[in-house]
């Protein structure tokens, strides 16, 4: 079943190739959306696909990169986007 997730990550996300580790995972799991960085220092965006997918990238962004700290991932399920091709970063 393909579900759509809109999600925020707070904590040191920024500056730590947050968004191009989540491009990275989202692509390994054929998943589509976007991802980017918001101005009071958070990272937002918007997953969708097969929904075992998309709870693996979900997981993946609560760790985060190497070099990150998450202290929180809000998510929430949203409706599915139709015709929508790849992930991308935004800026």
């Amino acid at each position: 079943m393909v579900t759509r997730v809109s999600f925020r990550v707070h904590g040191q996300v920024q500056g730590v190739s947050f968004r191009y580790f989540t491009k990275k995972k989202a692509n390994s799991y054929n998943l589509t959306g976007w991802v980017r960085n918001t101005s009071n220092g958070k990272v937002e965006g918007e997953v969708q696909g097969e929904e075992d997918g998309v709870q693996k990238l979900l997981k993946d962004i609560d760790k985060g990169p190497t070099h990150a700290h998450v202290v929180k991932l809000e998510k929430s399920e949203i409706e599915v986007v139709e015709g929508e091709i790849g992930f991308e970063v935004r800026h």
